[in-house]
């Protein structure tokens, strides 16, 4: 199998509601986690919504970082795709600390081509 990435699929809980429904917060621990995974940013994105709840999407060289945050249940749901350079697990370890959250679960995906054998089938087939 060619593997072309690593996603890292992470839910965040008990988190304080009042970061997680802080924009220029959010914004800070995004760069902060960007830096520590050694990826490098092209664009960030963080929209505030009314009453509650940020999205943020870091896209990078090497793939992209999205957050959505839901505060009144001190939850927030992320994403990590890295393919080339970069320490994807560095970035969420940093983001999850960052805000605040007590419990997480991570769960990882290798992404690529090749995940069937030839002949199998197609990821489109059930």
């Amino acid at each position: 199998m060619k593997r072309f990435g690593t996603h890292f699929i992470v839910d965040g809980w008990l988190a304080p509601a009042d970061l997680l429904n802080d924009a220029e917060a959010i914004r800070a621990a995004l760069l902060e986690a960007v830096e520590a995974a050694g990826a490098t940013l092209i664009e960030l994105c963080v929209h505030r919504f009314s009453p509650v709840g940020v999205t943020a999407t870091a896209t990078l060289a090497e793939s992209h970082i999205a957050l959505h945050t839901w505060p009144e249940e001190g939850y927030f749901a992320a994403d990590f795709f890295f393919c080339g350079s970069g320490n994807p697990k560095d970035a969420l370890l940093h983001l999850t600390s960052a805000l605040g959250a007590e419990k997480y679960a991570i769960r990882e995906v290798e992404r690529g081509r090749g995940l069937l054998p030839p002949g199998q089938g197609s990821p489109h087939e059930q």
